[in-house]
Formats: C-alpha cells, structure tokens, sequence
C-alpha cells in the first residue's frame, strides 16, 4: 500500500476514534437529530468533522504559532463556547421537537447549523494539542511533506465525518419510533446535559484566571 494510502487509513481511524466520545458536541448532535431530524443532526456533524479537519491539519503541517496563540487563549475560548452552549441548551429545552423534519428546516437553517458546530467545536483549542500528541506517539508528527499532511488531514476528516453519519442515522431512526412526549422528555434531558457541559465549559476558563 503506498504511503500516503497508509497514513489515510490510520488516521482515519484516528478520527473515528477522537469524535466518538459523547462530549458537549455529542449531545448537542443529538439533540439536534431528535428535534429537527436527519438533515439537522448531519448538519451538525459536519460542523464538527469541519473543526476536527482544521486542528488535524494545523497539527499536521506544524502550524505552532496558531496552535499557540490558541492554547494561549484558551481560557476566553472556552468561555465564549460556554455561554453558547448555554444557550442552545436552554432553547433546546425551551422549544418543543418538531415532528414533520422534512418542514423543520430549511437550507439556511442547515447553514446556521453547520456553522455554529464549527465554531463550537473551535472553541476547544485543547483538541489541537490531543491530536498533536496522537500524531507523535503513533508516529504521524508534522509531516515533513505536503502529500504527507494532507493525508493525515483527510484522514481525520473522513473518520470523524463517518462516526456523525452512523451516529445521525441512528438517532433518527429510533426518533421516528418515539411518541411525540418521549421525543419532549428526550428533548428536554439533552438540553439539559447540553446545559451542563457549557456550566463547565465556564467555570474551566474562569478557574484560569483565579
């Protein structure tokens, strides 16, 4: 197999296994899917795959000076993502699931969408320094050649974008066997732990400047 054949292949793994975790942006995919269907929680995750695609990339090419500037930023960062959150949270909860998905949203809905799972998911500037550190213990630090870093880079974007579409149409499918009240009930719980993760989101930043 040639080589850059080869670093796709283990870094799309990488990506499959950095965006599985159910994190703040996990359950914010699904509480998307359940409220507004498919196209909506695809939206989202792509948003995300799109953000692991930048970090992987600026770890990738060795792109320290953003990465730094980033990290150095983390704690307004993250307090930025926080407040967000909160607020998707607290809309989530406020607003009942729609259940014809076809007319919930419209394109520039999905737009909207995808890009605030962008920018949410930058506001973790801490993910750049994990898949750094990924890269050099499986021996994939920046790679000395562009082909290289490309590879690595589409990688990770084809492993994460994989995880959102299994996770989406799962999610979807069991939505459509829920009761109008179990999809509120549902609704309501992911809006809350959405809630949760920008409480801690923070209360993380703001601990750094104590």
């Amino acid at each position: 197999m040639a080589p850059y054949a080869v670093l796709f292949a283990r870094t799309l793994i990488i990506g499959l296994l950095v965006a599985a975790p159910v994190g703040a942006m996990g359950v914010l995919c699904i509480q998307r899917t359940l409220a507004y269907g498919w196209r909506a929680g695809m939206a989202t995750g792509a948003g995300i795959a799109s953000a692991d695609a930048i970090y992987a990339g600026l770890a990738a090419f060795g792109l320290t000076t953003v990465s730094q500037w980033m990290v150095a930023y983390q704690a307004y960062i993250r307090i930025v993502g926080g407040f967000a959150l909160l607020w998707l949270g607290w809309r989530a909860i406020a607003t009942p699931p729609a259940r014809d998905a076809a007319k919930a949203v419209d394109s520039r809905h999905l737009k909207s969408l995808y890009a605030s799972a962008i920018g949410l998911t930058l506001t973790n500037p801490m993910t750049i320094m994990f898949f750094a550190a990924i890269f050099a213990s499986a021996g994939l630090a920046a790679q000395a050649r562009t082909g290289g870093a490309i590879a690595v880079t589409l990688g990770v974007t084809c492993g994460s974008i994989s995880w959102w579409i299994a996770l989406t149409t799962g999610v979807s499918a069991v939505r459509h066997a829920m009761s109008e009240r179990a999809m509120s009930v549902v609704n309501r719980v992911s809006g809350g732990m959405v809630i949760t993760f920008g409480l801690l989101a923070v209360v993380s930043g703001a601990i750094r400047f104590a």
